[in-house]
């Protein structure tokens, strides 16, 4: 969806190029001339507020525009269009990189702290489900930091580097995974869903007895912040134990 939208503007390929310059801060600035009335970081600061608001189908270079009170056209000096634009929303959301010698000392600390924090953002910003998306975007300084701080925490236990990897991902699909759940939750549908299925499961208890007993010993009340800990705690028992099977 990003990627279309910023292809509206371009007469060909997008130059990847130019988003990394912009994403790490590498393009030159004139030496001379008026102070630029606009930064590609208040230009992403506006975009988030928006997509915070009413989500990131939402935003677009010309309500960016508005909000900031310029011309569309004005936005192109500093962005070159709506594909770098999320990138850089990412990048701003992200910018705090997590310290995690704050949460102990030893790696399953640091890493449920890492999957806490990242779970946090999600919660404050739920349009970053789509603009992180499994694609390779162009990922900035504090994406990569994010990145970092997890692998610095898995190294003192001497996992290979791609066992290492194969750990993030599997919390970042924890994370992910429940933080759709919780940006797809309405609590009306949730109330009629509920009402019609124990109907049903009232009409049906004979086919489905387990699910029925299960529904009735409240399998369905836990909340995000609970789901997110049991995920994390048989995730991190199984690092555990190949932790473990690799020590020699």
């Amino acid at each position: 969806m990003a990627g279309a939208a910023g292809r509206s503007k371009r007469a060909g390929p997008r130059d990847m190029r130019a988003g990394v310059e912009l994403l790490w801060g590498e393009r030159d600035r004139p030496a001379r001339g008026p102070k630029p009335s606009l930064t590609p970081r208040r230009i992403a600061d506006e975009a988030v507020a928006v997509a915070d608001a009413e989500g990131l189908e939402a935003v677009s270079m010309g309500r960016v525009a508005a909000g900031l009170g310029v011309s569309g056209m004005a936005l192109y000096r500093y962005v070159p269009g709506k594909t770098e634009l999320v990138e850089l929303m990412v990048e701003v959301v992200l910018a705090g990189v997590p310290d995690l010698t704050d949460a102990g000392p030893e790696w399953r600390e640091r890493l449920a702290a890492w999957s806490r924090r990242s779970w946090q953002v999600y919660a404050d910003h739920p349009w970053l489900l789509a603009a992180t998306a499994m694609r390779r975007q162009i990922m900035g300084p504090h994406q990569l930091g994010w990145l970092d701080a997890a692998h610095a925490a898995l190294e003192p236990t001497g996992l290979g580097a791609a066992d290492r990897q194969r750990v993030v991902l599997l919390l970042i699909g924890q994370v992910r995974s429940l933080a759709q759940q919780r940006a797809d939750f309405d609590a009306e549908h949730a109330r009629e869903w509920g009402r019609l299925t124990g109907e049903l499961l009232e009409r049906h208890s004979d086919r489905f007895p387990a699910l029925t007993r299960a529904i009735a010993d409240g399998a369905f009340e836990s909340n995000g912040a609970e789901s997110l800990d049991f995920g994390l705690d048989r995730i991190l028992d199984g690092v555990q134990a190949l932790i473990a099977e690799a020590s020699p």
